[in-house]
């Protein structure tokens, strides 16, 4: 079993900005969880950055932001 691609999903969720609107610059975990709790509610966008949303709305109600917070620590984001 190969878990490098799982671990480089959540290495892009951790380092993953908001792209638009009031949070737009913000790390997703950094996004409040009752904004997570309204796409859940309304729907996630399509695409890429649903799938991050919905994944990060999943660890934020779980309780799951400080396995976020290591894996940016110790996992800085690549540079291009």
């Amino acid at each position: 079993m190969n878990l490098n691609p799982d671990k480089e999903k959540l290495i892009e969720l951790a380092h993953y900005r908001m792209p638009f609107g009031k949070f737009k610059g913000r790390y997703l975990v950094d996004l409040p969880e009752p904004y997570l709790v309204w796409f859940n509610q309304k729907g996630f966008p399509d695409g890429k950055l649903g799938m991050l949303l919905k994944s990060m709305h999943e660890i934020k109600v779980n309780g799951l932001e400080p396995l976020i917070r290591r894996v940016q620590k110790d996992f800085p984001p690549k540079k291009y």
